[in-house]
């Protein structure tokens, strides 16, 4: 009888622990949830985008968990130093300058920058072309770097807001002249809209490496190898299988990967 009692308490102990360690493991995603298509909110205050399908494939193939932590572009690299969550999925360039503070996967895809102003415009992304202008920029991102560097000395007024959808308010409002993001989220997020009306492109994209990079990357804490090495065994396994471009068609009608 004795033997029996313990027997059952001692499956009633380990059940629980086997459940345990069965339980897959979790990875915090921070996302500015500003940036359509790569990511937004859906009306019923869900997460949606390229970036966040890319995310959770990338969860699937580990057999892991994604969780999204919402955080201001401006700050990502402080909260993930931070460790408010476990690595950055938010439409971030690879940028020299980025990688003296974290480091990066492996590319997830290509991203040049572009100007937006009234069609028709004989706005260029040129100091010369803004001198006298107003352009609006996301804090934090790498065009307000380049535009601070090559336009701010040059006449050119930068404005920096903390979300892209302020920027564009201001475009249409005429508070600004031009906004200057990834050509992309531009082409997506504003253009394609009906806020976006009577505006375009306002001559070349910038390709920059200042601004490009590698391409955007995933963003991990230096000296997390481990996590570093999974998720490009991921990206690399959803490219081999299909999974990514199935994901890319429906947002984009190009290959957003590149060369």
């Amino acid at each position: 009888m004795k033997r029996t009692v313990l027997s059952c308490l001692l499956t009633l102990v380990v059940l629980p622990l086997a459940a345990h360690a069965q339980e897959p493991q979790v990875i915090r995603f921070g996302v500015d949830p500003s940036y359509p298509p790569m990511e937004s909110k859906a009306p019923d205050g869900s997460l949606q985008g390229f970036d966040i399908e890319l995310g959770n494939a990338i969860c699937a193939t580990l057999h892991e968990k994604c969780v999204w932590v919402e955080q201001s572009f401006d700050g990502m690299i402080p909260a993930l130093k931070a460790r408010k969550f476990d690595a950055i999925l938010s439409a971030m360039s690879a940028t020299e300058v980025r990688r003296q503070q974290i480091d990066f996967t492996d590319r997830v895809y290509n991203s040049p920058s572009a100007l937006i102003a009234r069609a028709g415009s004989t706005l260029r992304p040129t100091a010369q072309g803004l001198q006298g202008k107003r352009v609006g920029v996301v804090q934090g991102s790498t065009q307000e770097a380049y535009a601070r560097q090559e336009w701010a000395p040059h006449g050119v007024t930068i404005v920096a807001y903390q979300t892209q959808d302020q920027i564009y308010q201001d475009v249409a409002t005429g508070r600004l002249d031009a906004a200057f993001q990834a050509a992309v989220q531009a082409d997506y997020g504003f253009l394609k809209t009906p806020l976006g009306k009577g505006y375009a492109v306002a001559g070349d994209v910038v390709k920059d490496p200042r601004l490009t990079g590698n391409g955007v990357a995933i963003g991990i804490r230096k000296g997390d190898a481990a996590l570093e090495a999974r998720i490009n065994d991921a990206i690399s396994t959803i490219r081999k299988n299909g999974t990514y471009q199935q994901i890319a068609a429906k947002y984009f009608q190009f290959d957003i990967y590149g060369d």
